[in-house]
């Protein structure tokens, strides 16, 4: 018989409603032992500085932890990682049950793979906390580690709905005892045509059990994994994509055409950590090579790299050595990176919620944050538009190279960087013992990127470069801030 989590769930329907407390400014003096979170569990967040719930945990936690389903609508950056989190490890400990080979009891599923392993590094120290084992499966790189965790056993997968759709048909997994299932990002794995994926995978969960569905917007088909899937659930809205941030700037920088390059320069030239979005994978390829060749070294992320490679420079733009990120809308989703202080739309994306989803990678977690769009003359007319859909009133400012208002938008310059690549590969093993023919004598290949961070550099956690000025940037409001870029 499968597990259920019947004797934990409502007899009463529940209604679908906001949450207008949640956005009470009350509501960050709630603790999660007050929701009612094991103990274990707020240890475990205590050791990451994760004290006081953000209005998403709030109010969602007590209809989860009682066993209820339950729609989490909030922007990214608001916490909704640790509200679907918390619940999912506290019902799987509780449950009694046995891990089993192949047969995991929790399941979280996500649209790319960087939001899993960002999923995964809030979730294991939950886990961990209270005996759970959890499992990250997507696809890049090689299923054999994969396979061998579920023969192994887990209790939870955070996983990719193509890969793990593999792994089933290969019989190497199996859904028939998941209690809990989440969906993150519900709506950006509609826009990636991951729905009918996502609908063969819930259909092989028990119906009895619990689904937590989180997202930004209920559109683009979201609504219909609703109706199917969850049961009288409740709903909570705290912020939609389109909600205004207090705390978040914009400007647009007129520019002629000819000026652009040298302004989006200027643009990354700051201490701070920034992110420019360019509008296809060739254009952040070239641009992270330019930039980095003039001294300001960056890291590129795009559909075209390899998942060692994605790993690699998102590693190094969290750590800081690498402080301008280039990259594609690939990380307008699922990427959490703290202290971003500047976004800068290079290429403006061509509708709105691409440009709120880009724009939402700062200003996260009750910090600051700017964003700018650089507009050349003929997409004016289409930034206005842009811009009127998402409900942004941006400070509009023609520039040239050298204008003051770009020093202020980065502040003090940092040191021109010696690097001349956007990577540089560790140093060649010394060739000893050599074959004939062949490589030497158990000589691991050495690929670049393997272990994220060139030459097995220790990994900075510091949101700046060693030695970088302080941010000039708002802190956080609550001690969720820096604690890990997984966190929500």
């Amino acid at each position: 018989m499968s597990p259920t989590l019947d004797d934990r769930r409502p007899s009463t329907p529940q209604t679908s409603t906001d949450s207008p407390a949640a956005t009470s400014s009350d509501e960050s003096t709630i603790t999660f032992d007050q929701l009612g979170v094991p103990d274990r569990v707020v240890r475990s967040l205590a050791t990451r500085g994760i004290t006081a719930a953000f209005p998403i945990q709030a109010a969602t936690l007590p209809d989860s932890l009682s066993g209820r389903d339950v729609i989490g609508r909030g922007r990214t950056g608001s916490g909704k990682t640790v509200a679907f989190a918390v619940p999912t490890v506290t019902a799987i400990a509780a449950s009694g049950v046995e891990r089993q080979p192949k047969s995991p009891r929790g399941l979280i599923l996500v649209p790319t793979r960087e939001l899993a392993a960002q999923v995964a590094e809030t979730l294991v120290p939950l886990a961990t906390s209270l005996g759970l084992h959890v499992s990250v499966i997507h696809g890049g790189v090689s299923a054999a580690p994969q396979v061998k965790a579920l023969s192994r056993g887990v209790d939870i997968v955070v996983a990719c709905p193509g890969r793990l759709e593999d792994l089933i048909q290969q019989r190497q997994c199996r859904l028939d005892r998941v209690l809990v299932t989440v969906l993150d990002e519900a709506d950006h794995m509609a826009d990636l045509g991951f729905l009918p994926s996502v609908k063969r995978l819930m259909d092989q969960t028990p119906q009895n059990g619990q689904r937590l569905l989180f997202s930004a917007t209920l559109d683009n088909g979201v609504d219909v994994l609703v109706k199917r899937y969850l049961h009288n659930p409740v709903t909570h809205s705290v912020d939609s994509a389109e909600s205004p941030v207090p705390d978040m700037e914009h400007h647009q920088l007129m520019v002629a055409a000819a000026d652009k390059g040298t302004v989006v320069r200027e643009l990354a030239s700051g201490m701070d950590r920034s992110l420019l979005f360019t509008r296809t994978k060739h254009g952040a390829k070239k641009l992270a090579q330019q930039l980095t060749k003039s001294g300001i070294f960056s890291v590129e992320l795009h559909g075209n790299l390899s998942q060692n490679a994605r790993t690699r420079n998102l590693d190094l733009f969290t750590s800081g050595e690498a402080r301008v990120l280039v990259a594609t809308d690939i990380a307008a989703r699922g990427i959490h990176v703290d202290d971003i202080a500047l976004v800068v739309h290079v290429d403006p994306p061509e509708e709105h919620k691409a440009f709120l989803h880009r724009s939402g990678r700062t200003a996260r977690a009750g910090a600051a944050g700017i964003v700018v769009t650089v507009v050349t003359p003929d997409q004016k007319r289409d930034v206005e538009t842009l811009t009127r859909r998402a409900g942004i009133r941006p400070r509009i400012t023609q520039v040239s190279p050298g204008h003051p208002l770009v020093a202020d938008l980065t502040g003090p310059p940092a040191p021109l960087s010696t690097r001349t690549t956007t990577y540089e590969a560790p140093p060649a093993p010394a060739k000893t013992g050599a074959r004939k023919g062949g490589s030497p004598r158990g000589q691991q290949s050495g690929r670049p990127g393997q272990g994220g961070r060139p030459g097995g550099a220790p990994r900075q956690r510091s949101g700046a470069p060693s030695g970088a000025a302080p941010s000039r940037r708002g802190g956080s409001s609550q001690g969720q801030r820096g604690a890990s870029r997984g966190s929500r």
